[in-house]
């Protein structure tokens, strides 16, 4: 499995963190916060959605420090503290991601790609947590990666958003598509990422052939 570099972590906590400031806002409980087509909606049903947004930033903000190998060196005990953290916030806001689903703008089909990235999200954070229960350090590792290309969807989402605006096409279709894309590349990227590679054999020395040896003796 290929390790992650300090350009992309750095760019990865970055992001990660700006959008948890971005979404920290939601929660000083002021509806004055909410805008756009799914105003009514949040304003509507306020506890899934604090329910998910409290969840989903506290994985984001998390999450980064999972990936980082010196943290896990020199601090495996606080490694472990930000893993059940950041494996509570998946479960806490993969609870208030279905919750919400189906009141996703852009009708079923976005609520059926908000729905599977919910699915998805607890999958793989459960899986990590039992690779971990099990010992198997490595399956833990590629499954939390698995996890956390799930959980900054958060991002791809937000930044897929102005883009399609800028190319001026029409907020409900673009969202219904961008419910889908947010995550599945993300999801797909990580998975060959993490993929198993056989392990590569060493270079044995060819056999010499009989008339060569007898010349060599």
């Amino acid at each position: 499995m290929r390790s992650i570099t300090r350009a992309g972590w750095a760019v990865m906590t970055v992001l990660s963190a700006l959008v948890v400031l971005i979404s920290a806002r939601y929660l000083t409980f002021n509806p004055d916060t909410f805008s756009g087509n799914q105003r009514a909606t949040y304003l509507a049903h306020e506890l899934p959605l604090y329910i998910h947004i409290f969840g989903a930033i506290t994985a984001l903000a998390l999450g980064p420090w999972q990936f980082s190998a010196r943290l896990r060196r020199r601090s495996p005990r606080w490694h472990r503290r930000i893993g059940r953290g950041y494996l509570l916030g998946c479960l806490v806001g993969g609870i208030g991601a279905l919750l919400l689903a189906p009141l996703a703008y852009g009708g079923p089909v976005a609520q059926l790609g908000f729905a599977g990235l919910g699915v998805a999200w607890l999958i793989t954070g459960g899986t990590g947590l039992r690779m971990i229960l099990h010992r198997r350090v490595e399956d833990h590792r590629r499954w939390m990666i698995r996890s956390f290309a799930l959980t900054f969807a958060a991002v791809t989402l937000r930044l897929m958003l102005p883009v399609g605006q800028a190319a001026h096409l029409d907020f409900r279709t673009s969202y219904m598509v961008i419910a889908w894309l947010c995550w599945v590349p993300n999801l797909l990227l990580a998975w060959w990422f993490t993929r198993a590679r056989p392990a590569r054999q060493p270079l044995q020395e060819s056999p010499v052939p009989p008339a060569l040896a007898g010349r060599r003796s």
